[in-house]
């Protein structure tokens, strides 16, 4: 396998809990990842997808297999109800093979969501 594993970060929001919202958000953070990152669907190892618990009318992972992620092993998990935290967000951990270190990684953060982690490059 070319390259070294690395991490990569992101997370949406929507604005109701519905199957086309999911759908379209989390299709559109996957496709920016691998676009800001060059990375192809090859070069995935595993997705790791989380949603707040007021987001339950369908699993990320479905959204993602419907753009080519269904070779890719993929996780969904509910986030911890912390008393506050943001509503609607569905966040994700790509682990994927790349040559690029990780100070050149872009993470992706989408709708309102880059709040969670300004601190990242993206």
């Amino acid at each position: 396998m070319p390259g070294h594993v690395r991490a990569l970060r992101g997370a949406t929001i929507v604005e109701e809990d519905t199957e086309a919202q999911i759908t379209e958000r989390v299709q559109e953070l996957l496709t920016d990842l691998l676009a800001r990152n060059g990375i192809t669907l090859e070069d995935v190892i595993s997705v790791i997808f989380t949603a707040t618990p007021d987001l339950v009318s369908m699993f990320p992972a479905t959204a993602a297999r419907g753009i080519g992620f269904g070779a890719v092993p993929l996780l969904c998990a509910s986030e911890i109800p912390v008393p506050g935290a943001m509503a609607r967000a569905i966040r994700v951990l790509m682990h994927v093979t790349t040559e690029r270190p990780p100070a050149d990684l872009r993470h992706v953060y989408l709708h309102g969501a880059q709040v969670l982690r300004d601190d990242l490059p993206v």
